[in-house]
């Protein structure tokens, strides 16, 4: 830390001052010794590069919410991912519907929309969306949330459950496990299997060169945490490139799971994880940087999150990331060119060399060409 390096040096420059007196005994030159200060310079090379970075990160739809952020990401080198709403778009399209005997495709989605007549995920409005019909809540009560899990109702005089395999085996329902890719929502009608619906998800258009661009920054381990299933993990997983999948998770489960990845990563190494649901709000306050997505985000995950994406583009994760290592150099350009300067100021005061004029360069001057390449973290783009 540049300010605390400042703090650290000024008894070596209280010396200086002290050598040269003695050496010289002479007030002017040991007043130019003693105005070559560590402080001015070193003190702002951090805050104002870093200050510049975070402008120009808000330049580009990214707000980070406070100058540590903005030095931590430069060391994320394992970033791990939420899937839906995060890399692909949370638009859920009903793809397929698999009735089981007894059981025809229409009943089948008048069931599961019915069942799912209570809530706003995106999976249920597709289904209610494909089931294209008014629902009447009068028909429908009991509804109950079962977490990471799905939901059961009555609906009509029928006991219904509509959710994943978990579902299925923690109520005791013999089912037929479908293969194809995607959501698939498994439904019971009292207690008997009745089929099931597969629901897809589209993936966002920088997710994949979001991967790449990091992996390019230095990230060695790309993560994606999902409550799906195992199939639909996998396809989106090797469609973008992420490096290692862990699906039909629990919010819990995800958290069990970040603790693990940040047990293994050394000290100077930062963890990031990318979300934006409520259930992501615990992993983004435990990651070293939390990243929400500020568009569809929750308030929860926004409020949680150390930096939001406020058009919910993964793309600019990397950028986030690229503005923060070039910030970083910056800053280390401005230690070492402070440090330079002053230090053959030093021992030129301390031989008699130098005079008032240079001892003043050495501290107003060094400040302000620091500050003025500390602006240059105003364009860094893309």
């Amino acid at each position: 830390n540049a300010e605390h390096l400042a703090d650290r040096l000024v008894p070596y420059t209280l010396a200086g001052t002290g050598i040269t007196y003695l050496l010289t005994r002479n007030m002017t030159k040991t007043l130019a010794v003693l105005m070559v200060d560590f402080s001015c310079a070193l003190k702002l090379a951090m805050p104002v590069s870093v200050l510049s970075a975070i402008r120009e990160a808000s330049t580009h739809s990214i707000t980070v919410k406070g100058g540590k952020y903005m030095e931590a990401m430069a060391d994320a080198t394992t970033i791990v991912f939420d899937k839906t709403g995060t890399l692909t778009k949370g638009v859920f399209e009903v793809t397929d519907v698999v009735p089981a005997e007894g059981f025809d495709k229409d009943n089948l989605l008048e069931y599961a929309a019915y069942a799912e007549s209570a809530s706003t995920h995106p999976i249920s409005v597709s289904l209610k969306k494909a089931y294209n019909q008014k629902i009447d809540n009068t028909l429908v009560d009991h509804i109950q949330e079962i977490a990471g899990h799905g939901v059961e109702a009555d609906y009509n005089g029928h006991h219904i459950l509509a959710g994943n395999a978990k579902l299925m085996k923690l109520k005791g329902i013999g089912y037929s496990a479908y293969t194809k890719a995607g959501t698939l929502v498994y439904v019971a009608v009292d207690d008997k299997y009745a089929g099931c619906i597969v629901i897809s998800d589209i993936i966002k258009d920088h997710a994949k060169e979001a991967i790449s661009g990091l992996k390019s920054l230095g990230a060695k381990e790309t993560v994606m945490l999902t409550g799906d299933s195992a199939s639909t993990a996998d396809l989106v997983a090797n469609t973008i490139g992420i490096d290692t999948v862990h699906s039909e998770l629990l919010p819990a489960d995800k958290v069990e799971e970040v603790e693990k990845l940040l047990a293994k990563k050394s000290v100077k190494e930062k963890l990031a994880f990318v979300g934006d649901g409520i259930n992501d709000a615990p992993v983004l306050s435990r990651a070293d940087i939390g990243i929400a997505m500020g568009g569809l985000g929750s308030d929860a995950a926004i409020e949680a999150a150390d930096v939001v994406l406020m058009d919910d583009d993964p793309l600019k994760i990397s950028l986030a990331m690229k503005i923060s290592t070039k910030t970083l150099k910056i800053v280390k350009q401005n230690i070492v060119f402070a440090l330079a300067v002053k230090f053959i100021c030093l021992v030129l005061g301390a031989l008699g060399i130098a005079n008032m004029w240079l001892a003043i360069f050495a501290d107003v001057g060094v400040m302000i060409l620091a500050v003025m390449n500390a602006t240059r973290a105003l364009t860094i783009h893309n």
